[in-house]
């Protein structure tokens, strides 16, 4: 694989990235086969590449996208890169709202996401209470609370219940100029958390709460999209994440499945037993100092993903033997790795990110390699000036 990179991308000089689109195709089929016929809504913020967005909604089974910013889902509604776009987290975003409530086509494909009252009157407050329909998707917490004062997943909607989220539903559909057509949930507790890191005492209690997570939260939301649909008719129920698809599409409430890290295979993916993704994406840096016969030092490199302080968020190398020094990390300026065969000065050394889309904000271009050739290079968002937060 690194042979194959190298002489793809001779000419080049570090620091670059580069997607392996054999990689990356296959992980998308992969993807799709576990969906088992639910549509897959492609998490844009794993990916950050319009050309690579634009790659996998080509594919049978990838129906729409879930953005991360109402600006974002402008953009790509503006460029055609889709026509059903959610927006996954809540906006308060009041110049892009006057732009969606401003154009048409945008209000048509574009929907909106509320866990309050207080963000549709915060809508109503940007852009006047008189304002033409949006479509509107409820967040349902999706978080295992088995006991009082236990949370386990991320902290999001304040909705839980049934009762809760009919209760908004109701507010939403009496409300005038708002639309309900959708109702999300993550659950973040089984996606994104690893079951199988090698420490056998973890990864049996991580699977224990995930399968109790799982049935739990299928009871729960069976619950809450029958309350929901008394008072609204749903055009979709989004559930899962790239590490959920299996236990997400079990439950016959979800009509359709978010996912998109797993079409990059970043290293938070290498420890689950539900998912075996290929590496798609990794950047090269260049050595520029020998300390030592057992270290070699890197130019740049500290891309750490975001989450907890911890060296799963560290970037990893290709080479499994090569590995960081604990006291330095991947580092702004420089990033020792350390084995028993370092390159040489000038050599390059392959990276993996943690996780799948953060890269895309650091560097301006992807080169796409096929085979061992690169068949193009496209920007990232950063290489179109977008940066969306």
């Amino acid at each position: 694989m690194i042979d194959r990179w190298d002489r793809a991308t001779a000419d080049l000089d570090p620091p670059f990235a580069i997607v392996d689109l054999d990689a990356f195709d296959a992980n998308l089929d992969d993807l799709v086969a576990r969906a088992a016929g639910l549509p897959i809504r492609l998490a844009t913020k794993s990916v950050r590449c319009r050309a690579l967005i634009e790659r996998a909604v080509d594919r049978p089974g990838v129906t729409g996208l879930m953005c991360y910013s109402l600006r974002e889902a402008l953009w790509h509604v503006g460029n055609g890169t889709g026509d059903d776009v959610l927006v996954g987290y809540p906006t308060v975003d009041r110049a892009a709202l006057r732009d969606l409530t401003g154009d048409e086509d945008a209000r048509a494909e574009v929907t909106l996401m509320v866990d309050s009252v207080e963000h549709l009157d915060l809508v109503d407050a940007a852009v006047g209470a008189r304002h033409r329909e949006l479509r509107v998707c409820l967040d349902l917490d999706a978080a295992w609370r088995p006991v009082r004062g236990v949370h386990v997943g991320a902290r999001r909607s304040p909705v839980r219940s049934p009762e809760e989220a009919g209760a908004l539903a109701r507010a939403v559909t009496e409300r005038p100029g708002f639309r309900l057509v959708g109702l999300m949930a993550y659950e973040g507790q089984i996606a994104g958390v690893p079951d199988a890191t090698g420490s056998r005492a973890r990864d049996t209690a991580v699977r224990w709460m995930q399968r109790r997570s799982a049935a739990e939260l299928a009871e729960r939301r069976g619950a809450v999209v029958r309350a929901v649909r008394e008072v609204a008719d749903l055009e979709f129920v989004n559930g899962g994440g790239s590490g959920s698809v299996e236990t997400t599409r079990a439950d016959p409430s979800i009509t359709e499945i978010a996912a998109g890290s797993a079409l990059i295979g970043s290293t938070l993916f290498d420890g689950y037993t539900r998912m075996h993704p290929r590496p798609a994406l990794a950047y090269a840096l260049s050595v520029v100092r020998r300390p030592d016969d057992r270290t070699a030092t890197l130019a740049g490199g500290g891309w750490v993903a975001s989450g907890p302080a911890a060296a799963s968020r560290l970037p990893s190398p290709v080479r499994t033997d090569l590995a960081l020094t604990g006291t330095e990390g991947a580092g702004e300026v420089q990033t020792p790795v350390r084995g028993r065969a370092v390159p040489a000065l000038g050599d390059r050394v392959w990276m993996r990110p943690a996780k799948a889309g953060e890269l895309a904000e650091h560097l301006t271009a992807y080169h796409l390699v096929v085979g061992d050739r690169v068949a193009r290079t496209v920007p990232t968002y950063r290489g179109e000036g977008k940066a969306f937060g």
